[in-house]
């Protein structure tokens, strides 16, 4: 049977540069009621940012983000993928699956009536972010993308993902925080790792976090692959802008990057960026993300 699991608000307490409204949407799921967080600051409807984060964060990667780019004009966004953050969890690992993220959160956004929507993914911010664009693109204004792909299982990932989803699988303690700090280059006062491990008071409220490798497409037949191949063709008619920001040291996805630059017409006449950081890009370059954000922003002017 699966459950649902609910954090204790004390879990989140004393958490540092994270003072920010909390926000529910309810998804009426299988299992019972699921509950999504998501920060919502700024009132511009005419120029919303959506910050998708991946794994094993949460919403708090973007800290950085959310003041600067309100302080631009914006509308922020920054939901809590469920499982995630204080998202509710459940406590099976199967409950989880790519397709079902997608219709999640497909249903959260939907429901918001969001418009003019500048997507930023890193991670499975990505993986998920690219499929509400193509499966809302009348909503979506432009693309930033770091750190991340849109894989159909046709060809290997790679070595470094592989030694990830091994160690994912094998390791005793997911220490979600210890995890986020290896993929930084400057790493993580003892604070922020406390934060990214917030969300995980034991093992059962992990399973997500533990699932998340597996749900990679890596075979051409993979539940997911077909959906993504259809992606893929929509993205290659996109020619609203698309800007890729990826970085030198992330070892599963440095040069992912061309696999956009290469095909997406939206990505014609970017500025692509090479950025000094790990793989959370977010806590190594932040004012370089948000540097990009507003360039493709102030081009729909």
């Amino acid at each position: 049977m699966v459950n649902i699991l609910k954090n204790n608000p004390s879990d989140f307490e004393g958490i540092k540069e994270w003072d920010y409204e909390e926000n529910f949407y309810t998804l009426n799921t299988e299992y019972g009621d699921l509950r999504i967080h998501y920060v919502d600051e700024g009132s511009s409807n005419d120029k919303t940012v959506l910050l998708l984060h991946g794994e094993p964060d949460w919403g708090y990667i973007y800290r950085k983000f959310i003041n600067p780019l309100v302080e631009s004009g914006m509308r922020v966004i920054v939901p809590d993928l469920p499982g995630f953050g204080k998202s509710d969890k459940l406590s099976e690992r199967k409950a989880y699956t790519y397709e079902k993220y997608v219709a999640w959160m497909n249903s959260w956004l939907r429901n918001l009536n969001l418009e003019n929507i500048t997507l930023f993914g890193q991670d499975w911010g990505g993986l998920i972010g690219l499929r509400l664009v193509v499966d809302n693109q009348d909503k979506f204004n432009s693309v930033v993308l770091s750190n991340t792909g849109l894989p159909t299982g046709d060809y290997s990932p790679g070595e470094a993902f592989e030694s990830w989803k091994q160690y994912s699988q094998t390791v005793e303690n997911f220490h979600a925080g210890g995890i986020i700090k290896g993929g930084t280059i400057n790493g993580l006062e003892q604070y922020v790792i406390d934060a990214y491990n917030a969300p995980f008071p034991d093992d059962s409220y992990k399973e997500a976090a533990r699932q998340f490798p597996m749900l990679v497409p890596v075979t051409p037949d993979d539940p997911s692959s077909e959906n993504n191949r259809k992606a893929w063709e929509e993205l290659k008619n996109w020619e609203k802008p698309f800007l890729c920001i990826f970085s030198e040291q992330d070892q599963v996805f440095r040069g992912v990057d061309k696999s956009f630059t290469k095909v997406v017409p939206g990505c014609q006449n970017q500025n692509h960026k090479t950025l000094q950081g790990g793989h959370f890009i977010q806590e190594d370059s932040p004012e370089e993300c948000v540097k990009a954000i507003l360039t493709v922003t102030q081009q729909l002017l």
